[in-house]
């Protein structure tokens, strides 16, 4: 198996959106692709038919692409497998490692009861295991319907796991299991085996929820006569509650948090530090990165939480990564969305463009932060927050925003140093602090008490702008004085 090319699957179901969980799990498997130079494919398990909803395959797959886990090959649907299925349970019923279970759902639920009650075990009492071929035949012939049942050996069931060692499980608490229902159509545990054989898969990288259906799935390889792959069981997300991240939960689909501005490095990233680590000082790290240094030796089996706050500490660490070019051209089209300017006076004023990036990117934690927190950028149609002008605008702030304004007109250069050093010489003449003449100038151009720095803000929105701004609010404070 070690000289044979890594070959990986995620296996996402269509009975709900992609969460997290499965996310983190389609990031491992294909982390582990790229470090080995392996192969990474898609396998939608669209094979449930009461569960299946077929219109959330496409969101299932739109959400691995904005991840950047496209499959490696074209995605394979497991419901166009069937009859191949159906197939490898008729080898498994042939060879005596399966048999026919003629039980209907009611009398299995009654034996179960039974053994509740009885407080025995509750598991399938292998009645039908014992039935003569002529009896079979007889009931087959009637046109009694059946399932397929696996014949669970005796003793253990054992696999050396790559994260959680060496596991062990005794043969006796597990039933005889069905493999195939009544209407021929393979169980999970049947199928998952078939596809992931048929598709050379090498390592099975999963939940640790997956655990028990290992020992079931290790017991259909060797009825098959089939190699068994590498497993590897990562730990569970959880919420804050401590229940595990589901979709039956309501926890998010990762497409929201594309929508709610989290860039795919970031939540790559973050889904990186849940049951594995690095080994570095510096948990920001790009997928480049990752891809060098990951390895499965750094796998935790301890379940970890998923902490919203701390996705988006890594997202403003990617944002600050990102270039300005590469912010705007992210931004333009959202500002274009919200109304606030046109994609043609953008393409007129790149430069503008990214010179808000600039004094924005500290700031922001999502990407929607740089709409949110540019508005006066585009338009002076904005009020002033309404705490800070009964703060800041008292009756003297008119004469200093005038008396600045006129200051900063006469600059031949509207640099940053010179509007500093303007700002600067006129606190000092009239003996105050910067702040006196700081806080209303903020508050006339922007319309809000924080911010990029003031000087940098000033130059970015160009004199003209300003003074007009400074000017339109000394009118305001008098006309609201008077």
């Amino acid at each position: 198996m070690s000289d044979t090319p890594v070959r990986v699957r995620i296996a996402p179901s269509p009975t709900g959106y992609l969460h997290v969980g499965v996310g983190r799990t389609a990031v491992f498997n294909w982390l582990l692709a790229r470090h080995t130079g392996g192969t990474y494919v898609i396998r939608i398990e669209d094979t449930d038919q009461k569960r299946n909803r077929p219109e959330l395959i496409q969101p299932i797959l739109d959400a691995l692409k904005w991840m950047g886990l496209e499959s490696d090959e074209p995605e394979v649907r497991q419901s166009t497998r069937t009859d191949i299925h159906k197939e490898y349970t008729k080898k498994i019923l042939e060879s005596g490692h399966g048999y026919r279970c003629f039980c209907s759902p009611e009398e299995l639920k009654a034996a179960r009861e039974k053994a509740r009650k009885e407080k025995g075990i509750q598991k399938y009492d292998r009645r039908c295991l014992h039935l003569s071929d002529d009896e079979i035949k007889s009931r087959v012939d009637a046109g009694d319907k059946f399932a397929i049942r696996i014949k669970v050996p005796d003793g253990e069931s054992n696999f050396s796991d790559l994260i959680c060692g060496d596991l062990t499980r005794n043969n006796e608490e597990i039933e005889d299991f069905i493999i195939a229902r009544s209407d021929g159509s393979a169980t999970y545990q049947l199928a998952v085996v078939v596809d992931d054989h048929d598709m050379g898969i090498t390592h099975v990288i999963r939940g640790n929820d997956h655990i028990t259906n290992t020992y079931k799935q290790i017991m259909i390889y060797h009825a098959l006569g089939f190699d068994i792959p590498a497993f590897g069981h990562i730990p569970m997300i959880l919420r804050p509650d401590k229940r595990k991240v589901s979709k039956r939960l309501g926890d998010k689909d990762v497409n929201e948090y594309s929508s709610e501005g989290i860039l795919p490095e970031a939540l790559f990233n973050y889904l990186c530090t849940l049951g594995w680590s690095s080994k570095r000082d510096n948990e920001i790290l790009s997928i480049d990165e990752l891809v060098e240094i990951f390895t499965t030796d750094n796998f935790s089996a301890a379940n970890s939480i998923f902490d919203e706050e701390k996705l988006l500490a890594f997202n403003k660490e990617h944002i600050k990564r990102k270039s300005d070019h590469e912010l705007a051209t992210m931004v333009a089209p959202m500002l274009v969305e919200a109304g606030l300017t046109s994609k043609y006076w953008l393409e007129t004023r790149w430069d503008y463009l990214r010179s808000i990036m600039t004094a924005l990117r500290e700031r922001a934690h999502r990407m929607g932060d740089f709409i949110t927190m540019s508005g006066y950028f585009f338009s002076a149609d904005f009020t002033y927050d309404d705490k800070a002008a009964k703060k800041h605008f008292k009756p003297e702030a008119a004469d200093r925003l005038e008396e600045l304004a006129d200051r900063l007109e006469q600059l031949p250069e509207f640099s940053l140093e010179n509007v500093e050093k303007v700002l600067t010489e006129l606190a000092d003449e009239r003996e105050v602090g910067r702040a006196k003449y700081i806080h209303p100038t903020r508050l006339a151009v922007s319309g809000t008490p924080a911010g990029p720095g003031l000087f940098d803000l000033l130059v970015i929105l160009s004199k003209p702008v300003v003074l007009e701004r400074m000017r339109k609010a000394a009118e305001h404070i008098r006309t609201l004085s008077n």
